[in-house]
């Protein structure tokens, strides 16, 4: 989280690069350059490679990792707007409950309810066998064997309850079940998204042709450029394993890395929400902390 990042931060930050991810592999395979640079040194019949098939060779590899990247970020982006329309259908929830069901106890009942399946929700997709928020709200409901379904089973239990009574009219039940239905397909978009990775085939190619270039790289750099081999590699590296790595990091948008979405913050904002349905006080946003927010 940097609004308007300085050329210091662009240049020194680590917190949110990448860096610390890749820097071992970097410092191999410059220690590796250097290795051929003392070979092509003491060995007059060390073999050296026209520049001209790494530049062809370089630009493939460039195309096929920004295809890759791009299908990661549609990842992450597509993950963003489905919590920003479950935060939208929480938001529409809680008003249509107090404007179609007239018992207050009721209409609490279900805003906390649907409180309780976003949080768990949010541990399903992040696979926390016990998170202290979700069961907090959710009490046994965070024990079944999909807790966020079973949170959705319960709303529509009260509400099918209420109906039985007389408490809520066939209208307003339509409407807060289309509404949960909205709630199931955004849920479902993101457990699609959380259970579909990008293909394995598309990492396994990836790592090998950069690890590839990287290495026959100083086969066409020894000769014309010397110890400065060791640089270009190094640049070379940061720029192909980071650009990997990145990818990697926005196709999985519900993990915990720096990168991924900020479900608790999300979580948090649904909370300051719905607190006037319940009577609550409501909560502080939760603030970034080194520029991270969870």
């Amino acid at each position: 989280m940097r609004d308007k990042p300085s050329w210091r931060e662009l240049a020194f930050a680590l917190r949110g690069s990448i860096v610390p991810a890749i820097a071992p592999r970097i410092a191999l395979l410059m220690l590796f350059s250097a290795a051929m640079v003392l070979l092509h040194q003491r060995t007059a019949a060390f073999p050296e490679i026209d520049a001209a098939g790494f530049t062809v060779f370089g630009i493939a590899l460039s195309l096929f990792l920004g295809f890759r990247n791009n299908a990661a970020y549609e990842r992450w982006w597509e993950a963003r707007k489905l919590w920003g329309g479950l935060l939208a259908d929480l938001r529409s929830f809680a008003r249509e409950a107090q404007l179609f069901v007239p018992d207050e106890a009721l209409q609490r009942r279900l805003v906390r309810l649907s409180l309780a399946f976003i949080h768990l929700h949010r541990a399903n997709l992040r696979r926390l066998p016990d998170d202290p928020r979700a069961r907090e709200l959710a009490g046994d409901l965070a024990d079944a064997p999909h807790p966020p379904d079973a949170a959705l089973d319960r709303i529509a239990g009260e509400l099918a309850a209420g109906v039985r009574a007389g408490v809520v009219d066939g209208f307003g039940a339509k409407a807060l079940a289309e509404r949960l239905a909205s709630i199931t397909v955004q849920q479902a978009g993101c457990e699609r998204i959380a259970t579909t990775p990008l293909p394995y085939v598309y990492s396994l190619l990836i790592y090998r042709t950069t690890y590839l270039y990287c290495l026959l790289l100083p086969l066409a750099l020894v000769g014309p450029a010397g110890w400065m081999t060791l640089l270009f590699v190094g640049i070379v590296a940061y720029v192909f394993l980071g650009l990997a790595e990145v990818t990697e990091d926005l196709s999985h948008p519900f993990g915990t890395t720096p990168n991924a979405l900020p479900l608790d913050a999300i979580c948090r904002a649904a909370e300051i929400s719905l607190a006037p349905h319940l009577g609550e006080q409501p909560p502080a946003p939760l603030e970034a902390r080194d520029f991270y927010l969870s």
